[in-house]
Protein backbone atom coordinates (compact mmCIF):
# COMPACT_ATOMS: atom_id res chain seq x y z
CA UNK A 1 0.00 0.00 0.00
CA UNK A 2 1.38 3.57 -0.82
CA UNK A 3 -0.33 6.15 1.41
CA UNK A 4 0.00 9.81 0.06
CA UNK A 5 1.35 12.42 2.81
CA UNK A 6 0.88 15.64 0.63
CA UNK A 7 -0.90 18.31 2.80
CA UNK A 8 -1.52 22.11 2.02
CA UNK A 9 -2.01 24.18 6.16
CA UNK A 10 -4.07 26.17 5.59
CA UNK A 11 -6.79 25.61 2.51
CA UNK A 12 -6.28 21.95 3.12
CA UNK A 13 -6.30 19.12 0.70
CA UNK A 14 -10.07 19.32 -0.55
CA UNK A 15 -10.11 23.09 -0.93
CA UNK A 16 -7.40 22.24 -3.69
CA UNK A 17 -8.94 19.81 -5.26
CA UNK A 18 -13.00 21.90 -5.30
CA UNK A 19 -11.32 25.11 -6.58
CA UNK A 20 -9.61 23.43 -9.40
CA UNK A 21 -12.32 21.29 -10.22
CA UNK A 22 -15.12 23.37 -9.99
CA UNK A 23 -13.35 25.87 -12.25
CA UNK A 24 -12.90 23.37 -14.39
CA UNK A 25 -16.65 22.34 -14.88
CA UNK A 26 -17.79 26.01 -14.88
CA UNK A 27 -15.66 26.67 -18.12
CA UNK A 28 -16.37 23.32 -19.38
CA UNK A 29 -20.02 23.45 -19.24
CA UNK A 30 -20.72 27.04 -20.49
CA UNK A 31 -17.81 27.83 -22.56
CA UNK A 32 -17.68 24.23 -24.66
CA UNK A 33 -20.25 22.31 -24.49
CA UNK A 34 -22.77 24.95 -24.56
CA UNK A 35 -21.35 27.44 -25.86
CA UNK A 36 -20.31 25.59 -29.49
CA UNK A 37 -23.13 24.94 -30.41
CA UNK A 38 -24.82 28.58 -29.41
CA UNK A 39 -22.60 30.00 -31.32
CA UNK A 40 -22.85 28.01 -34.52
CA UNK A 41 -26.44 27.99 -34.66
CA UNK A 42 -25.82 32.28 -34.59
CA UNK A 43 -23.51 31.94 -37.32
CA UNK A 44 -26.02 29.99 -39.22
CA UNK A 45 -28.72 32.34 -38.54
CA UNK A 46 -26.33 35.34 -39.45
CA UNK A 47 -25.99 33.59 -42.71
CA UNK A 48 -30.02 32.71 -43.16
CA UNK A 49 -30.35 36.65 -42.55
CA UNK A 50 -28.33 38.30 -44.39
CA UNK A 51 -27.11 40.06 -41.39
CA UNK A 52 -23.17 40.39 -40.66
CA UNK A 53 -23.78 41.73 -37.45
CA UNK A 54 -24.56 37.58 -36.28
CA UNK A 55 -21.30 37.16 -37.48
CA UNK A 56 -19.46 39.67 -35.81
CA UNK A 57 -21.61 38.92 -32.19
CA UNK A 58 -19.98 35.02 -33.14
CA UNK A 59 -16.92 35.67 -33.64
CA UNK A 60 -16.49 37.88 -30.20
CA UNK A 61 -18.37 35.40 -28.32
CA UNK A 62 -15.88 32.47 -29.61
CA UNK A 63 -12.95 34.58 -29.26
CA UNK A 64 -13.77 35.22 -25.51
CA UNK A 65 -14.97 31.05 -25.49
CA UNK A 66 -11.21 30.31 -27.22
CA UNK A 67 -8.59 32.31 -25.21
CA UNK A 68 -10.37 31.01 -21.76
CA UNK A 69 -11.11 27.22 -22.67
CA UNK A 70 -7.43 26.90 -24.29
CA UNK A 71 -5.53 28.95 -21.28
CA UNK A 72 -7.60 28.16 -17.81
CA UNK A 73 -9.68 25.87 -19.17
CA UNK A 74 -6.34 23.18 -20.55
CA UNK A 75 -4.56 24.09 -17.25
CA UNK A 76 -7.36 23.56 -14.95
CA UNK A 77 -8.41 20.15 -16.82
CA UNK A 78 -4.76 19.22 -16.33
CA UNK A 79 -4.78 20.66 -12.52
CA UNK A 80 -7.65 17.87 -12.19
CA UNK A 81 -5.23 14.79 -12.83
CA UNK A 82 -2.15 17.19 -10.65
CA UNK A 83 -4.65 17.51 -8.17
CA UNK A 84 -6.21 14.31 -7.88
CA UNK A 85 -2.68 12.35 -7.93
CA UNK A 86 -1.32 14.43 -5.15
CA UNK A 87 -4.39 14.44 -2.79
CA UNK A 88 -5.88 11.01 -3.71
CA UNK A 89 -4.11 8.41 -5.38
CA UNK A 90 -5.52 5.67 -4.63
CA UNK A 91 -8.87 6.73 -6.05
CA UNK A 92 -7.68 8.44 -9.34
CA UNK A 93 -5.97 4.99 -9.57
CA UNK A 94 -8.90 2.83 -8.88
CA UNK A 95 -10.64 4.74 -11.69
CA UNK A 96 -7.96 4.55 -14.34
CA UNK A 97 -7.69 0.22 -13.81
CA UNK A 98 -11.80 0.34 -14.22
CA UNK A 99 -12.00 2.81 -16.89
CA UNK A 100 -8.52 2.83 -18.75
CA UNK A 101 -9.81 2.34 -22.37
CA UNK A 102 -12.69 5.20 -21.80
CA UNK A 103 -10.24 7.59 -20.75
CA UNK A 104 -8.38 6.15 -24.25
CA UNK A 105 -11.47 7.29 -26.26
CA UNK A 106 -11.76 10.51 -24.55
CA UNK A 107 -8.18 11.85 -24.99
CA UNK A 108 -8.34 10.86 -28.52
CA UNK A 109 -11.61 12.66 -29.12
CA UNK A 110 -9.89 15.64 -26.77
CA UNK A 111 -6.91 16.44 -29.37
CA UNK A 112 -9.67 16.40 -31.92
CA UNK A 113 -11.67 19.02 -30.30
CA UNK A 114 -8.25 21.03 -29.67
CA UNK A 115 -8.14 20.69 -33.56
CA UNK A 116 -11.31 21.49 -34.37
CA UNK A 117 -11.56 24.72 -32.41
CA UNK A 118 -7.99 25.87 -33.35
CA UNK A 119 -9.43 25.35 -37.32
CA UNK A 120 -13.30 27.06 -36.13
CA UNK A 121 -11.38 30.02 -35.00
CA UNK A 122 -8.63 30.16 -36.71
CA UNK A 123 -10.32 30.31 -39.94
CA UNK A 124 -13.32 32.16 -39.52
CA UNK A 125 -12.33 35.45 -41.16
CA UNK A 126 -10.99 33.74 -44.13
CA UNK A 127 -11.65 30.37 -45.12
CA UNK A 128 -15.20 30.56 -42.99
CA UNK A 129 -16.08 33.76 -45.31
CA UNK A 130 -15.45 32.33 -48.62
CA UNK A 131 -16.93 28.65 -47.53
CA UNK A 132 -19.50 29.55 -45.02
CA UNK A 133 -22.10 26.33 -44.91
CA UNK A 134 -19.03 24.07 -44.52
CA UNK A 135 -17.43 26.32 -41.31
CA UNK A 136 -21.03 26.34 -40.17
CA UNK A 137 -20.93 22.56 -40.29
CA UNK A 138 -17.40 22.53 -38.94
CA UNK A 139 -18.74 24.36 -35.86
CA UNK A 140 -21.25 22.14 -35.65
CA UNK A 141 -18.57 19.11 -35.63
CA UNK A 142 -17.08 20.84 -32.57
CA UNK A 143 -19.94 21.18 -30.63
CA UNK A 144 -20.64 17.33 -31.36
CA UNK A 145 -17.05 16.39 -30.52
CA UNK A 146 -17.06 18.59 -27.44
CA UNK A 147 -20.53 16.92 -26.19
CA UNK A 148 -18.65 13.35 -26.68
CA UNK A 149 -15.82 14.00 -23.77
CA UNK A 150 -19.04 14.83 -21.43
CA UNK A 151 -19.99 11.77 -22.30
CA UNK A 152 -17.57 10.11 -21.37
CA UNK A 153 -16.38 11.48 -18.25
CA UNK A 154 -19.92 11.57 -16.68
CA UNK A 155 -19.80 8.42 -16.69
CA UNK A 156 -16.91 8.10 -14.71
CA UNK A 157 -18.44 10.75 -12.63
CA UNK A 158 -21.62 8.88 -12.46
CA UNK A 159 -19.73 5.87 -11.31
CA UNK A 160 -18.27 7.43 -8.30
CA UNK A 161 -21.63 8.07 -7.27
CA UNK A 162 -23.12 4.49 -7.76
CA UNK A 163 -21.43 1.67 -8.79
CA UNK A 164 -24.47 -0.69 -9.88
CA UNK A 165 -23.65 -4.20 -10.86
CA UNK A 166 -19.86 -3.71 -11.05
CA UNK A 167 -18.68 -5.74 -8.28
CA UNK A 168 -20.42 -8.55 -9.25
CA UNK A 169 -19.51 -8.17 -13.11
CA UNK A 170 -16.42 -5.94 -13.13
CA UNK A 171 -16.26 -4.59 -16.73
CA UNK A 172 -16.06 -1.15 -18.60
CA UNK A 173 -19.28 -1.81 -19.52
CA UNK A 174 -20.76 -2.16 -16.33
CA UNK A 175 -19.23 0.67 -15.26
CA UNK A 176 -20.35 3.05 -17.64
CA UNK A 177 -23.81 1.49 -17.65
CA UNK A 178 -24.00 2.30 -13.95
CA UNK A 179 -28.06 3.39 -12.78
CA UNK A 180 -26.77 7.94 -12.71
CA UNK A 181 -25.14 7.98 -15.69
CA UNK A 182 -27.87 8.20 -18.25
CA UNK A 183 -30.16 10.37 -15.88
CA UNK A 184 -27.00 12.72 -15.18
CA UNK A 185 -25.85 13.02 -18.84
CA UNK A 186 -29.48 14.07 -19.28
CA UNK A 187 -29.64 16.47 -16.62
CA UNK A 188 -26.26 18.03 -17.70
CA UNK A 189 -26.64 18.24 -21.17
CA UNK A 190 -29.05 20.78 -21.25
CA UNK A 191 -27.76 22.50 -18.54
CA UNK A 192 -24.35 23.45 -19.88
CA UNK A 193 -27.39 24.64 -22.98
CA UNK A 194 -28.66 27.19 -20.36
CA UNK A 195 -25.56 28.08 -18.81
CA UNK A 196 -24.18 28.85 -22.71
CA UNK A 197 -27.06 30.89 -23.02
CA UNK A 198 -26.98 32.66 -20.31
CA UNK A 199 -22.88 33.51 -20.98
CA UNK A 200 -23.83 34.85 -24.72
CA UNK A 201 -26.56 36.90 -22.87
CA UNK A 202 -23.83 38.47 -20.24
CA UNK A 203 -21.46 39.08 -23.16
CA UNK A 204 -23.94 40.75 -25.36
CA UNK A 205 -23.82 43.77 -22.66
CA UNK A 206 -20.13 44.30 -24.08
CA UNK A 207 -20.22 43.56 -27.95
CA UNK A 208 -23.61 45.50 -28.84
CA UNK A 209 -24.18 49.02 -29.64
CA UNK A 210 -26.09 50.24 -26.52
CA UNK A 211 -30.41 50.80 -27.33
CA UNK A 212 -29.35 49.40 -30.54
CA UNK A 213 -31.98 47.04 -32.38
CA UNK A 214 -29.64 44.24 -33.23
CA UNK A 215 -29.28 44.79 -28.97
CA UNK A 216 -33.08 43.71 -28.83
CA UNK A 217 -32.51 41.41 -30.92
CA UNK A 218 -29.18 39.56 -29.45
CA UNK A 219 -30.93 40.06 -25.92
CA UNK A 220 -33.94 38.08 -27.72
CA UNK A 221 -32.06 35.30 -29.00
CA UNK A 222 -30.04 34.29 -26.52
CA UNK A 223 -33.51 34.46 -24.24
CA UNK A 224 -34.91 32.06 -26.60
CA UNK A 225 -31.51 29.83 -26.75
CA UNK A 226 -31.76 29.64 -22.46
CA UNK A 227 -35.41 28.82 -22.17
CA UNK A 228 -36.02 26.74 -24.88
CA UNK A 229 -32.87 24.26 -22.80
CA UNK A 230 -34.48 25.61 -19.55
CA UNK A 231 -37.86 22.39 -19.73
CA UNK A 232 -34.96 19.52 -20.69
CA UNK A 233 -32.82 21.24 -17.73
CA UNK A 234 -35.65 20.99 -15.29
CA UNK A 235 -36.74 17.55 -16.85
CA UNK A 236 -33.28 15.95 -16.38
CA UNK A 237 -32.83 17.53 -12.79
CA UNK A 238 -35.84 15.33 -11.93
CA UNK A 239 -34.82 12.16 -13.49
CA UNK A 240 -31.18 12.84 -11.78
CA UNK A 241 -32.98 13.23 -8.11
CA UNK A 242 -34.72 10.11 -8.57
CA UNK A 243 -31.43 7.61 -9.05
CA UNK A 244 -29.52 9.74 -6.15
CA UNK A 245 -28.95 6.93 -3.48
CA UNK A 246 -31.03 7.05 -0.77
CA UNK A 247 -27.97 7.21 1.72
CA UNK A 248 -26.47 9.98 -0.52
CA UNK A 249 -29.80 12.08 -0.25
CA UNK A 250 -29.83 12.08 3.41
CA UNK A 251 -26.20 14.16 3.13
CA UNK A 252 -27.97 17.18 1.53
CA UNK A 253 -28.74 19.40 4.38
CA UNK A 254 -25.37 18.82 5.38
CA UNK A 255 -23.85 19.28 1.80
CA UNK A 256 -25.57 22.69 1.46
CA UNK A 257 -24.14 24.15 4.32
CA UNK A 258 -22.48 22.35 7.31
CA UNK A 259 -23.22 20.12 9.57
CA UNK A 260 -23.24 23.61 12.20
CA UNK A 261 -25.32 24.90 9.70
CA UNK A 262 -27.75 22.25 8.95
CA UNK A 263 -30.95 23.58 10.22
CA UNK A 264 -31.01 26.28 7.61
CA UNK A 265 -31.63 23.53 4.67
CA UNK A 266 -34.87 24.54 4.37
CA UNK A 267 -33.65 28.69 4.00
CA UNK A 268 -31.04 27.46 1.87
CA UNK A 269 -32.90 25.78 -0.65
CA UNK A 270 -35.14 28.51 -0.52
CA UNK A 271 -32.26 31.12 -1.68
CA UNK A 272 -31.31 28.74 -4.25
CA UNK A 273 -34.89 28.63 -6.00
CA UNK A 274 -35.36 31.93 -5.77
CA UNK A 275 -31.64 32.32 -7.68
CA UNK A 276 -33.19 30.09 -10.24
CA UNK A 277 -36.44 32.18 -10.55
CA UNK A 278 -34.41 35.38 -10.50
CA UNK A 279 -32.56 34.08 -13.68
CA UNK A 280 -35.37 32.47 -15.25
CA UNK A 281 -36.87 36.04 -15.03
CA UNK A 282 -34.57 37.99 -16.55
CA UNK A 283 -34.80 35.27 -19.47
CA UNK A 284 -38.34 35.72 -20.03
CA UNK A 285 -37.89 39.64 -19.47
CA UNK A 286 -35.37 39.53 -22.24
CA UNK A 287 -37.71 37.51 -24.57
CA UNK A 288 -41.00 39.77 -24.14
CA UNK A 289 -39.69 43.12 -23.72
CA UNK A 290 -35.87 43.26 -24.46
CA UNK A 291 -36.11 47.01 -25.21
CA UNK A 292 -37.29 47.33 -21.77
CA UNK A 293 -34.47 45.22 -20.11
CA UNK A 294 -31.57 47.45 -18.67
CA UNK A 295 -27.75 46.32 -20.00
CA UNK A 296 -26.68 45.95 -16.19
CA UNK A 297 -29.18 43.66 -16.00
CA UNK A 298 -27.83 40.69 -17.71
CA UNK A 299 -24.87 40.35 -15.54
CA UNK A 300 -27.71 39.04 -12.75
CA UNK A 301 -28.29 36.07 -14.24
CA UNK A 302 -24.56 35.37 -15.47
CA UNK A 303 -23.29 35.69 -11.75
CA UNK A 304 -26.28 33.49 -10.33
CA UNK A 305 -25.86 30.83 -13.24
CA UNK A 306 -21.71 30.42 -12.22
CA UNK A 307 -22.98 30.51 -8.42
CA UNK A 308 -25.53 27.93 -8.95
CA UNK A 309 -23.47 25.50 -11.05
CA UNK A 310 -20.59 25.27 -8.70
CA UNK A 311 -22.73 25.24 -5.59
CA UNK A 312 -24.17 21.78 -7.81
CA UNK A 313 -20.82 20.41 -7.73
CA UNK A 314 -19.73 21.49 -4.37
CA UNK A 315 -23.15 19.74 -3.40
CA UNK A 316 -22.20 16.14 -5.59
CA UNK A 317 -19.02 16.03 -4.17
CA UNK A 318 -20.32 16.31 -0.97
CA UNK A 319 -22.92 13.96 -0.72
CA UNK A 320 -20.98 10.62 -1.95
CA UNK A 321 -19.24 10.39 0.99
CA UNK A 322 -17.30 8.57 3.17
CA UNK A 323 -16.56 7.20 -0.46
CA UNK A 324 -14.43 9.00 -2.83
CA UNK A 325 -15.69 5.77 -5.27
CA UNK A 326 -18.63 4.14 -3.67
CA UNK A 327 -18.48 1.09 -1.99
CA UNK A 328 -14.35 1.12 -3.37
CA UNK A 329 -12.28 3.79 -1.91
CA UNK A 330 -13.21 5.88 1.31
CA UNK A 331 -12.96 9.97 0.77
CA UNK A 332 -9.26 9.42 2.90
CA UNK A 333 -8.29 6.74 0.45
CA UNK A 334 -8.01 4.00 2.09
CA UNK A 335 -10.35 0.69 0.49
CA UNK A 336 -13.09 -0.93 2.57
CA UNK A 337 -11.77 -4.46 2.13
CA UNK A 338 -8.01 -2.70 3.79
CA UNK A 339 -9.73 -1.82 7.22
CA UNK A 340 -9.86 -5.29 8.62
CA UNK A 341 -6.02 -5.27 7.70
CA UNK A 342 -5.29 -2.04 8.92
CA UNK A 343 -7.22 -2.80 12.34
CA UNK A 344 -4.94 -5.98 13.08
CA UNK A 345 -1.04 -4.94 11.75
CA UNK A 346 -1.82 -1.67 11.48
CA UNK A 347 -1.51 1.67 8.83
CA UNK A 348 2.45 2.66 9.75
CA UNK A 349 2.91 -1.05 9.11
CA UNK A 350 1.84 -0.64 5.53
CA UNK A 351 2.44 3.07 5.06
CA UNK A 352 6.09 3.86 2.64
CA UNK A 353 6.41 7.66 3.68
CA UNK A 354 6.41 7.41 6.92
CA UNK A 355 9.79 6.94 9.62
CA UNK A 356 8.64 4.46 12.01
CA UNK A 357 6.94 1.32 11.65
CA UNK A 358 6.02 0.57 15.16
CA UNK A 359 5.15 2.87 18.16
CA UNK A 360 7.51 3.74 20.87
CA UNK A 361 7.34 6.55 23.41
CA UNK A 362 10.01 8.63 21.70
CA UNK A 363 7.78 8.62 18.79
CA UNK A 364 4.49 8.74 19.89
CA UNK A 365 3.60 12.51 18.68
CA UNK A 366 5.37 12.10 15.30
CA UNK A 367 3.34 8.40 14.42
CA UNK A 368 -0.03 10.43 15.46
CA UNK A 369 1.15 12.85 13.15
CA UNK A 370 1.68 10.71 10.31
CA UNK A 371 -1.77 8.68 11.34
CA UNK A 372 -3.27 12.38 10.96
CA UNK A 373 -1.56 12.78 7.49
CA UNK A 374 -2.94 9.90 6.31
CA UNK A 375 -6.35 9.24 7.60
CA UNK A 376 -7.59 12.53 7.87
CA UNK A 377 -6.03 15.31 5.89
CA UNK A 378 -8.01 14.55 2.34
CA UNK A 379 -10.90 16.29 3.89
CA UNK A 380 -9.20 18.19 7.20
CA UNK A 381 -6.65 20.37 8.36
CA UNK A 382 -5.60 21.23 12.13
CA UNK A 383 -6.50 25.19 12.07
CA UNK A 384 -7.32 25.86 8.91
CA UNK A 385 -10.41 25.15 6.77
CA UNK A 386 -12.32 22.16 8.17
CA UNK A 387 -9.46 22.60 10.87
CA UNK A 388 -10.04 19.54 13.51
CA UNK A 389 -8.84 22.00 16.57
CA UNK A 390 -11.92 23.80 15.80
CA UNK A 391 -13.82 20.85 15.72
CA UNK A 392 -12.83 19.46 18.68
CA UNK A 393 -13.70 22.58 20.48
CA UNK A 394 -17.00 22.73 19.03
CA UNK A 395 -17.42 19.13 21.10
CA UNK A 396 -15.84 19.36 24.19
CA UNK A 397 -14.57 23.26 24.64
CA UNK A 398 -12.09 25.27 25.34
CA UNK A 399 -10.58 23.18 28.38
CA UNK A 400 -7.77 20.73 28.50
CA UNK A 401 -9.03 17.60 26.22
CA UNK A 402 -9.48 14.26 27.61
CA UNK A 403 -7.62 10.93 25.90
CA UNK A 404 -10.33 8.81 26.67
CA UNK A 405 -12.99 10.94 25.56
CA UNK A 406 -10.69 12.00 22.07
CA UNK A 407 -9.99 8.42 21.94
CA UNK A 408 -13.72 6.76 21.85
CA UNK A 409 -14.92 10.03 19.57
CA UNK A 410 -12.27 8.40 16.29
CA UNK A 411 -13.42 4.94 16.98
CA UNK A 412 -17.45 6.37 16.54
CA UNK A 413 -17.82 9.07 14.71
CA UNK A 414 -18.42 7.13 11.85
CA UNK A 415 -21.76 6.67 13.55
CA UNK A 416 -22.65 9.81 14.23
CA UNK A 417 -21.00 11.24 11.27
CA UNK A 418 -22.06 9.06 8.23
CA UNK A 419 -20.48 10.97 6.05
CA UNK A 420 -16.88 10.55 7.27
CA UNK A 421 -15.01 7.29 7.02
CA UNK A 422 -14.33 5.02 10.27
CA UNK A 423 -11.05 5.49 11.40
CA UNK A 424 -8.20 2.93 10.16
CA UNK A 425 -5.29 1.28 12.48
CA UNK A 426 -4.68 -0.48 15.87
CA UNK A 427 -5.93 0.99 19.13
CA UNK A 428 -2.54 1.94 19.53
CA UNK A 429 -2.07 3.73 16.42
CA UNK A 430 -5.30 5.68 17.32
CA UNK A 431 -4.62 6.06 20.89
CA UNK A 432 -1.21 8.14 19.16
CA UNK A 433 -3.49 9.66 17.01
CA UNK A 434 -5.43 10.76 20.31
CA UNK A 435 -2.60 12.43 21.77
CA UNK A 436 -1.34 14.18 18.74
CA UNK A 437 -4.53 15.91 18.74
CA UNK A 438 -4.56 16.63 22.01
CA UNK A 439 -1.34 18.36 21.23
CA UNK A 440 -2.65 20.15 18.90
CA UNK A 441 -4.62 22.47 21.39
CA UNK A 442 -1.46 23.83 23.44
CA UNK A 443 -0.01 24.17 20.05
CA UNK A 444 -1.63 24.43 17.07
CA UNK A 445 1.32 24.41 14.66
CA UNK A 446 2.78 21.50 15.46
CA UNK A 447 1.54 20.42 11.76
CA UNK A 448 3.28 21.77 8.90
CA UNK A 449 2.39 20.78 5.59
CA UNK A 450 3.32 21.97 1.60
CA UNK A 451 1.97 24.95 2.37
CA UNK A 452 4.52 26.28 5.15
CA UNK A 453 7.90 23.48 4.59
CA UNK A 454 6.92 22.44 0.86
CA UNK A 455 6.37 18.58 -0.33
CA UNK A 456 9.25 16.49 1.74
CA UNK A 457 9.55 12.73 1.41
CA UNK A 458 11.04 11.22 4.70
CA UNK A 459 13.45 8.21 3.95
CA UNK A 460 12.28 5.02 5.29
CA UNK A 461 13.88 4.07 8.59
CA UNK A 462 13.83 0.58 10.94
CA UNK A 463 11.00 -0.24 13.06
CA UNK A 464 10.63 2.51 15.99
CA UNK A 465 12.87 4.77 14.60
CA UNK A 466 12.43 8.21 15.43
CA UNK A 467 12.09 11.20 12.63
CA UNK A 468 15.38 12.19 11.68
CA UNK A 469 15.57 15.81 13.16
CA UNK A 470 16.39 18.06 9.86
CA UNK A 471 12.49 16.45 8.92
CA UNK A 472 10.93 17.44 11.97
CA UNK A 473 8.63 20.77 11.73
Amino acid sequence: MDFPIFHLDFFGNRVLFGVVAILHVLINHSMAVGAVPLIATMEWWGRRTGDAQWDRLAYRILFVCFIITTTVGALSGVGIWLTASLVNPNAITTLIRIFFWGWFFEWIIFVIEVCLIMAYFLTWNGWGRRHKVAHIVMGYALAFFSWITMVVIVAILSFMMDIGTWAEQPSLLTGVLNPIYIPQLAFRTPVAMVSAGIMAMFLVYFFTERRSEFYRRAVRFTSVWTLAWALPALGGAFWYWQVIPDWAVRHIPVALGTQAFERWHATLVNIILAAVIAAAFVALWGLARPKWLPRVVLIVPFVLAMALLGYFERVREFIRKPYAVANLVYSNGLRPDDYALLQEEGVLAHATYVPMRTIIPENRLEAGRHMFLIACTRCHTTTGVNGVVAKLTNLYGSNPWEHPIVLNYLKTMHNSRPFMPPAPGTDEELSALADYLLSLQTNPARMVGAQTGGVRTPPVASPGAAMPVALQP
